[in-house]
């Protein structure tokens, strides 16, 4: 009995180290990608930013004199002033936390649903899969931005029907992904061996099926992260995302839009952070990609 104790002790420690290594290796060659690296630094940044914005703001980003409107870059305003007189680069800093909010949040919402959709799918098949993946095509059917416009038209504008209406048009895409991968290991011995012994559904699709197809689930909701402040960028540009006076991206370049010419500052800052944002998750969800693929590593 202690003998069994022991061994089975053993086989944990040489699991738990084999996955260390595994690890270390993946997070090695993700950082030996200077691109993903890149990306990962920016993201880091990005998230200390919104974490500690508050704290590091010239001025109110919600309050200006219009005394000041339209300011050009200076050592007063290292960005310049929009239409209100309000600081750029402390709008901008404000903005941060906002975008990275509803990025994160929508994805994870999208993602569990997605993920308990998928897995019904794939898992079960037959009619079940059939009506799920139904409903899923009909979602895809129409374009993302288009079918979040009609969603935020019939909720109502602000940060929380934003996060709902981008959380439902990306469900589908995580669903097809968990789907897709149930199908191909559902048949695998270890998970027949699971059902034999007398494992519940839920415990096969949680313990057994799920942590080996995690890979692809990972490196979609990064890459989903940029679609999703995208897409709010692109809500707020048309008035329908977060409202004023809340600092967005999106809804600044929308704002800004008619003093183009006069002081293009207004739209050219707000635009920068939202493209150097995109790109730092798109590098690293690339990099990620290729640091979770086995056959790359080896």
């Amino acid at each position: 009995m202690e003998k069994n104790t022991s061994e089975m002790k053993m086989a944990k420690l040489d699991k738990s180290s084999e996955k260390a290594s595994q690890f270390k290796e993946m997070f090695g060659m993700l950082i030996k990608n200077r691109a993903a690296l890149v990306g990962m630094i920016i993201i880091i940044f990005l998230v200390i930013i919104a974490l500690i914005g508050k704290f590091i703001e010239p001025f109110d980003p919600n309050v200006g004199q219009l005394s000041e409107s339209l300011q050009a870059p200076s050592s007063a305003h290292l960005l310049g002033t929009d239409e209100q007189g309000r600081d750029i680069l402390s709008r901008i800093i404000d903005g941060t936390s906002i975008s990275l909010r509803v990025g994160v949040t929508s994805v994870t919402f999208a993602l569990t649903i997605g993920i308990i959709l998928g897995s019904i799918a794939g898992y079960y098949g037959k009619r079940v899969d059939m009506i799920i993946m139904r409903i899923m095509d009909m979602i895809l059917a129409f374009p993302s931005l288009l079918l979040a416009i009609a969603f935020m038209t019939a909720l109502g504008r602000g940060i929380d029907k934003a996060i709902i209406a981008i959380s439902i048009v990306t469900i589908p895409e995580y669903a097809r992904i968990v789907r897709s991968s149930i199908l191909s290991i559902k048949e695998s011995e270890y998970v027949q061996a699971a059902r034999v012994i007398g494992n519940r559904d839920s415990a096969i699709i949680f313990k057994h099926i799920l942590p080996n197809v995690i890979s692809p689930i990972v490196v979609r909701a990064t890459l989903g992260i940029s679609s999703a402040i995208l897409d709010t960028a692109a809500l707020g540009f048309l008035g329908l995302g977060v409202q004023p006076p809340a600092a967005e991206w999106g809804s600044m370049l929308g704002s800004g839009r008619t003093y183009f010419f006069n002081a293009p500052h207004i739209v050219l800052f707000p635009g920068i952070a939202i493209t150097i944002t995109v790109l730092a998750f798109n590098l690293f969800g690339d990099g990620l990609r290729d640091a979770l693929d086995p056959k790359l590593r080896n």
